[in-house]
């Protein structure tokens, strides 16, 4: 298992957009990718659970991973997040 964390910096937070576009990177790794706000978790597979966190500016998340290809889907999940959000 492996995970990092992550403070979002985006004004708008984690909104539509970029959530759609972490929701299609996660999907193409059998890694089983989770974030969690504040005691909450949500699998990045699931567009509206991802969205129903309301993670806004400032706020830190918690991505975890487990799964035969964790490293590769943490190394892909942290790198874009450090450039969408």
């Amino acid at each position: 298992m492996k995970e990092f964390k992550y403070v979002v910096i985006d004004n708008e937070g984690i909104h539509a957009r970029p959530a759609g576009e972490l929701v299609k990177l996660v999907k193409q790794f059998e890694s089983v990718v989770t974030i969690e706000k504040e005691g909450k978790k949500a699998d990045c597979r699931k567009l509206l659970a991802l969205m129903g966190l309301g993670v806004k500016k400032g706020h830190e998340v918690t991505f975890t991973f487990e799964g035969a290809d964790e490293d590769a889907a943490c190394e892909a999940v942290s790198k874009f997040m450090q450039e969408k959000l």
